[in-house]
């Protein structure tokens, strides 16, 4: 047996990590400024992490949602009070296609409907109406291109509130900011006008904060810079920081019924741990208000680094989640990184490099960051 092939791979076998920084077999340190797809929120093998998650290993390691979890109660208190949705319900699973597929199933039994807003370059998982929602063709099977979903350019308002004046849309999902994507990011006049709009028309507002949630923004979630309130929040990636775990936060005037959701792993005793510890760091380090003030340098350096450079033609992001978009293909800018340079970065289509670190990042790092990516060219 062999593996079935996913993404294309770099020829590095990562074996330990360390806060910003991994190492491969050979003894090579890399900068890490991806985290693993923005999973890493809080640094690799971060000290406190470790011990919290092994000291659950050793009492309780897993049971079904058939009984009382207590540290599910106190992760909702915890996640609640610090993303400042202390009146909201938690559901936890174990990704962020379950997240979103749990959320517009929820949006389509709360309203009877079954049509789907989504925004054009959207990116909401590869699940059944997860992969539905996403806006790139060649991941949607035929089974999964069920006609529930109308894509609409990201910021055009007008044409969001023209597809919800039809009355038949259970739910509107967006990316605050879009990171498979390209690093787009939704206005305050759009998400605004886009609330009113669903309230009007009675369709909920998904916001779909697995990638740009979690601190990464700068602020808890990334709607939060844009001044609303949706009715589901989908988490997931840096929520655990690499144990599989996702969430759907649920406004209080949704009710649930039993049988409604469901999961067998979802919350179970390690993956609460995990997600606990990282509430632990973050509040203690203050990583949400490092994420703001190391992302800000960040982006300043490296606009400065476009006004110098040629092929870069925008720079964009807001905290720790950036883009740098280039004029031409940056596959072998990636790949000299990675072996001249030693820095992991990501790719939004074939031109923009996102980066995406842990939210511990110090400036120091990412003033070495700076160094190797412009001694890259």
């Amino acid at each position: 047996m062999h593996l079935f092939p996913v993404y294309p791979l770099f020829d590095i076998d990562i074996v330990k990590g360390r806060g910003c920084h991994v190492w491969d077999a050979e003894g090579q340190e890399y900068l890490d400024l991806y985290g693993g797809h923005a999973v890493i929120s809080i640094g690799h093998c971060h000290p406190h992490y470790v011990e919290r998650v092994g000291r659950q290993l050793q009492t309780l390691g897993f049971y079904s949602n058939s009984v009382i979890n207590r540290l599910q109660e106190e992760l909702a208190e915890r996640l609640g009070r610090l993303s400042g949705y202390p009146d909201f319900q938690l559901f936890l699973i174990n990704s962020g296609a379950e997240a979103n597929e749990n959320a517009l199933k929820l949006a389509s039994f709360v309203t009877g409907r079954r049509r789907v807003l989504a925004a054009q370059k959207a990116f909401h998982g590869r699940t059944s109406l997860a992969v539905e929602a996403t806006d790139n063709p060649r991941i949607v099977a035929p089974i999964n291109d069920a006609g529930h979903v109308t894509f609409l350019p990201l910021n055009n308002l007008a044409a969001f509130e023209a597809e919800l004046a039809k009355g038949d849309v259970a739910a509107v999902i967006v990316e605050c900011i879009q990171g498979v994507g390209g690093i787009r990011m939704a206005t305050a006049d759009f998400l605004q006008g886009l609330r009113r709009a669903c309230d009007a028309h009675g369709a909920l507002l998904v916001c779909d904060e697995i990638q740009c949630g979690y601190g990464r923004s700068g602020r808890f979630f990334a709607h939060q810079h844009l001044g609303v309130r949706p009715d589901i929040v989908t988490c997931a990636k840096g929520i655990a920081n690499g144990f599989p775990m996702g969430a759907v936060l649920i406004a209080p005037h949704i009710e649930a019924s039993y049988g409604m959701l469901g999961t067998t792993f979802g919350g179970n005793h390690l993956a609460c741990a995990a997600a606990l510890a990282v509430l632990d760091v973050m509040e203690d380090e203050q990583l949400v208000e490092n994420a703001a003030r190391v992302g800000d340098f960040l982006l300043s350096e490296l606009k400065k680094w476009q006004t110098e450079n040629p092929h870069i033609t925008d720079v964009r992001g807001c905290g720790l989640m950036i883009g740098v978009e280039f004029d031409e293909p940056i596959k072998a800018f990636r790949q000299r990184l990675v072996k001249e340079q030693h820095v992991f970065t990501g790719a939004a289509s074939t031109n923009i490099l996102r980066l995406l670190p842990p939210l511990s990042l110090s400036m120091d790092e990412a003033a070495e960051a700076i160094r190797r990516l412009k001694a890259n060219v």
